[in-house]
């Protein structure tokens, strides 16, 4: 029987995760029940934890690892700062890593935290043994090394990484009159509950919800787990386009970080915001329809006319996609001068909209045909 050998335990890490979640979960109640917390001390909690959590959503994984929206150097510091408090490495190496995890997903040989590996190697166990998929690939990010910002972080992470996790509870402290229950609060428990709201990313947001977009990958969309995650429980929409500064695309889907760019791009502190346009989106989710359909409608027992209605929708779904193809044939050969006149505008928005209302309909009909091949799906 071949025996598996595991990598050598990080003792550093392992070292701070165990003494820091178990003092959370006794110095923490412990330190309440006998003296009490204090309003600031909860306000200190909240405002560091959101302030950390965000820089980590917006800052590290939207803006420097997926380059979707640019901001001004007041914001990158700002991100840089707080994002270094919340304690989970450099930009430089984080990104890197994140970067690897997209290109590799749910590779258990190269995904530093893939799924596959299990529900604890994704959430934490990746970082407790020297795995070779988390060794830290830095040709990942040449782009990053032109940004003064990201290598000032990462020549200075330590010095961050206490001056804002040591000295912002202890003078918090100073200044309320309360240092042990700020350093409990604003120090122990708000990093411990921060890195678990983003490993949750890592291990909850590929188990536990649903594939809208993509079934290509084990990235799920959970609109639970985006209330702890600043947004990133949208996490199949996120795998499929990358590239989208959004994770919550609709209005009622709870996205902070898109929230909080988008005021920051009303005060011209955030510009160049990337999106993916509502056509591909739509083609995304019908083509995975389409997919999940087609095997019920070739299955033993159904009805002609129901097959038929199933190929009538198919075919009409690829007509849309041909004539949509034909509008960006069109934009190529008219080239950028004609994209800069106003009628030639509004005649491609036009045209685009119509497609998409067209994908809109069919995804109704869809849906009802759905109800009755696969009533389970529906």
């Amino acid at each position: 029987m071949k025996t598996i050998t595991k990598p050598r335990l990080v003792r550093g890490n392992a070292f701070f995760f165990s003494l820091f979640n178990l003092l959370a979960v006794t110095a923490v109640p412990f330190w309440g029940i006998m003296y009490g917390y204090g309003g600031a001390a909860w306000l200190a909690f909240a405002v560091l934890l959101t302030a950390g959590g965000m820089s980590i959503t917006t800052g590290y994984h939207r803006m420097w690892s997926h380059r979707t929206f640019k901001a001004r150097w007041p914001v990158r510091l700002a991100l840089a700062i707080f994002g270094g408090m919340a304690l989970q490495n450099s930009i430089y190496v984080w990104a890197a890593r994140h970067r690897v995890h997209h290109r590799h997903v749910d590779d258990v040989e190269r995904d530093p935290h893939s799924i596959k590996s299990g529900f604890w190697h994704a959430h934490i166990g990746w970082m407790l043994r020297a795995w070779p998929s988390s060794e830290v690939d830095f040709s990942q990010v040449k782009d990053l090394e032109r940004d003064p910002i990201v290598m000032w972080q990462h020549r200075n992470y330590w010095k961050l990484v206490w001056a804002t996790n040591l000295g912002i509870p202890l003078a918090l402290g100073w200044m309320t009159g309360d240092v042990v229950g700020m350093l409990l609060l604003a120090g122990v428990l708000r990093l411990v509950v921060s890195h678990h709201f983003t490993f949750f990313i890592n291990s909850l947001a590929h188990t536990w919800g649903r594939r809208p977009y993509s079934e290509e990958n084990t990235a799920v969309d959970n609109g639970l787990v985006a209330l702890v995650t600043w947004g990133e429980g949208y996490h199949n929409y996120h795998h499929a386009f990358q590239a989208d500064y959004r994770n919550g695309i609709r209005w009622w889907q709870y996205d902070p970080s898109k929230w909080l760019i988008n005021v920051l791009a009303w005060t011209g502190l955030v510009y160049d915001r990337k999106y993916t346009p509502r056509f591909r989106i739509q083609r995304a989710r019908l083509m995975l329809e389409f997919a999940r359909l087609k095997q019920c409608a070739e299955g033993e027992g159904v009805q002609e006319r129901l097959r038929e209605a199933f190929e009538r929708e198919y075919q009409q779904f690829r007509e849309t996609i041909s004539d949509w193809q034909a509008i960006q044939m069109r934009k190529v050969e008219n080239g950028a001068g004609a994209l800069r006149d106003r009628w030639h505008r509004t005649e491609l928005r036009t045209s685009l909209k119509e497609l998409e209302f067209r994908l809109k309909m069919q995804h109704k009909r869809l849906r009802a045909l759905t109800t009755v091949l696969n009533p389970e799906a529906a």
